[in-house]
């Protein structure tokens, strides 16, 4: 049987780089060496892509504090149009082996904004995960919201404000609207990277310093009392849904070092306790919001679940982590499909809409 050629594309000019790599490696470990042949594409923090070594490509692998890209004298470059050696290694100007498909595990800004899947349409290549369209307005939480109102599902208050408009934004206003504790986060980030727990008004002009290192677009939002409940989701255009987990925090919230660093940062309830009828809810509410923003491939849907059974959406993550700590592999295998299976089903499911996408006519008139 003849092997596809996978190209797993990581790190990323993202502040959420070191999480990139931790799921490219665990990608690269699980992943079916008998059915794919794998190209490692490394991008550091000032952008330039390296073709790595899968013996070498990652530097103090076992330290999530640590690790780092193992940078290359193998530079290379995207050329757009070519049906075949769309990547080029800069030294000889010589083409690669043919990519089958790409797998963008690059988590954050240029990574799941719609950035990198543009470049990967443009260059002809299927690549795993959301398109343009989904992936940019689930990275922007505002947006988000507003399709998601626009659609009837719950979401929780918030304001929006840009930078030019910092001077306009007023404490007390916003504690009246939203009242206290609440939530400063930057619009387009993932993984609570420059989030801040607001409690009083010194908390807030913290926060929103914090938040404005990140994005040009804050959201201030409303704290909801409820469970965190998250969901993987799964599918093209009919999508399934896992069992739902839920997050423990042990700390004040779910901050990016529980996700990413500290073990012992959060617990997780996989499955989570909930009857049937809830996690049916659950499941059916993940696929409404996938579906509403325009998602394909995969998504983790982050709930909150109030003591009066309505849910609340959080957060949609379109390029969730897959470090061996990260919810949305373990929600699959508490579900049934293991993490080499997981990563088989998205490749496949890439394969299968590029070749949907390619039986749409691109010219009016035919030769």
């Amino acid at each position: 049987m003849t092997k596809a050629t996978v190209g797993i594309i990581f790190g990323g000019k993202s502040a959420e780089h070191e999480v990139s790599l931790q799921s490219a490696k665990n990608i690269v470990d699980a992943i079916d060496k008998s059915k794919y042949d794998v190209v490692l594409i490394g991008i550091d923090k000032e952008g330039k892509w390296h073709l790595n070594d899968q013996s070498s490509y990652l530097l103090n692998e076992e330290n999530p504090k640590l690790i780092q890209l193992n940078k290359t004298n193998k530079s290379i470059a995207v050329v757009p149009g070519e049906s075949s050696n769309q990547l080029v290694a800069l030294s000889d100007s010589q083409g690669l082996d043919q990519l089958d498909v790409v797998f963008p595990i690059l988590h954050g800004t240029l990574g799941e904004d719609g950035s990198i899947q543009g470049m990967l349409r443009i260059a002809n290549l299927p690549f795993v995960g959301t398109g343009v369209l989904g992936s940019a307005v689930s990275m922007d939480k505002d947006i988000a919201k507003r399709l998601l109102k626009e659609a009837g599902i719950q979401v929780a208050k918030s304001v929006t404000y840009t930078k030019n408009k910092l001077s306009s934004v007023n404490y007390e206003e916003v504690k009246e609207k939203l009242d206290l504790p609440m939530f400063i986060k930057p619009a387009n980030q993932g993984s609570s990277v420059g989030v801040s727990k607001v409690r009083n008004e010194q908390e807030f002009y913290q926060g929103l310093k914090e938040a404005f290192q990140y994005d040009h677009k804050v959201l201030i939002e409303e704290t909801i009392v409820g469970r965190e409940v998250e969901v993987a989701v799964l599918g093209n255009e009919d999508p399934i849904a896992s069992l739902p987990g839920e997050i423990l925090p042990q700390t004040d919230f779910y901050s990016y070092e529980s996700k990413y660093i500290d073990e012992k940062g959060a617990d997780l309830a996989i499955p989570a306790e909930l009857s049937d009828e809830i996690t049916e809810k659950v499941q059916k509410a993940a696929i409404e919001v996938f579906q509403s923003l325009n998602c394909e491939g995969l998504a983790r849907v982050d709930f909150f679940l109030k003591e009066d059974g309505e849910l609340v959406v959080n957060e949609v993550n379109t390029l969730p982590g897959f470090t061996r700590i990260s919810m949305y592999p373990k929600l699959w295998e508490i579900s049934g499909i293991s993490y080499p299976e997981l990563i088989n089903k998205l490749i496949e499911l890439a394969i299968e809409r590029y070749q949907r996408d390619e039986q749409l006519k691109n010219a009016v008139w035919e030769d």
